[in-house]
């Protein structure tokens, strides 16, 4: 923060911008970067009123040049679900202000409010936060919007699998054959499209509540398998193989709809498995940084290759 308590690390014009958007008599008295943001700068701004009440909004900026070509369509599309949002029940933050195109910021960014809760990445408590995250993504895919959102991307192919050093070669060559297949039809439904433990906010003792679910910048139209897929290979990631298999089950026993056929609902789920070989590296940093220090991108890699190689043992 800056001599006159301004939030020096935000660009002038940013700031200004942000101003822009504040009640009458607001003002920002700091900043706060957010762990977990890999696409994007993440940035808690507290916000005084003249009355004495805070309140505190959370700002979204692409900075990376990589990023900054994909910013205003992932900006575009998460104003575009945040605005659907609140006229749900699923906990989510408001919109504020978008800038998809850095017209008036020096990047392009989104301001919504900021939500209680914490992100709890602990392997303790694992049963009961998984009941809940199954329970808070089927109330997402009972989300029936007037005009759904784009269809889904799947980018992963054949050609973008990383191996791991020391994987089985047959197992994930017999993986790589799956997702050659065309992809299953079946019925749409919204999707959050990076639904896991690291977008999910808890509170209450010991986490036994959801108080929010964030990044909605993937939000998307298609299978719920996707999702369920998704949220299970991450889970297999971070607290063990046996819980992303058991993720799919949750979801189901909470009142959710899978494909029907087995094949297809391993399709989905290989199929995403495979695509987090691509950035193993990047899955696994933020999970350090919040203190599950053991979580190295070797160990994350062997859970991934565990985890896969069970889903290829599953009965056609």
């Amino acid at each position: 923060m800056s001599d006159h308590g301004e939030p020096a690390a935000i660009p002038p014009a940013t700031l200004a911008w942000v101003r822009r958007h504040l009640d009458a008599g607001e003002r920002i008295v700091g900043t706060e970067s957010l762990p977990g943001g890999i696409t994007a700068d993440l940035r808690r701004l507290p916000v005084a009123g003249r009355d004495g009440r805070t309140r505190a909004l959370v700002l979204r900026s692409f900075v990376d040049a990589y990023f900054v070509a994909r910013a205003e369509d992932s900006l575009t599309r998460e104003a575009a679900a945040l605005s659907l949002l609140t006229t749900t029940t699923v906990p989510a933050p408001e919109l504020v202000a978008l800038d998809p195109t850095a017209a008036s910021c020096a990047y392009p960014s989104l301001l919504m409010t900021h939500l209680p809760g914490r992100t709890v990445l602990d392997d303790d408590g694992v049963p009961a936060r998984l009941r809940l995250l199954a329970g808070q993504l089927v109330a997402i895919h009972a989300i029936r919007p007037a005009e759904p959102p784009r269809e889904y991307e799947a980018l992963t192919t054949a050609e973008t699998v990383v191996i791991p050093e020391g994987a089985d070669a047959a197992v994930w060559s017999a993986a790589i054959d799956v997702i050659r297949r065309p992809a299953p039809r079946g019925a749409g439904r919204f999707l959050h499209r990076d639904f896991q433990p690291g977008n999910v906010l808890f509170d209450g003792p010991a986490g036994t509540r959801i108080a929010g679910v964030v990044d909605w910048a993937g939000a998307a139209w298609g299978p719920p398998d996707l999702d369920v897929a998704h949220c299970a290979a991450v889970l297999a990631l971070l607290h063990g193989p046996a819980w992303g298999l058991r993720f799919p089950e949750e979801y189901e026993r909470a009142g959710g709809r899978l494909a029907a056929d087995a094949n297809d609902r391993r399709y989905w789920l290989v199929r995403d498995a495979l695509a987090l070989s691509e950035e193993v590296a990047q899955v696994a940093r933020p999970w350090r940084d919040a203190g599950r220090t053991e979580l190295t991108a070797r160990t994350v890699a062997a859970r991934l290759d565990a985890y896969l190689t069970a889903l290829m043992g599953a009965p056609s």
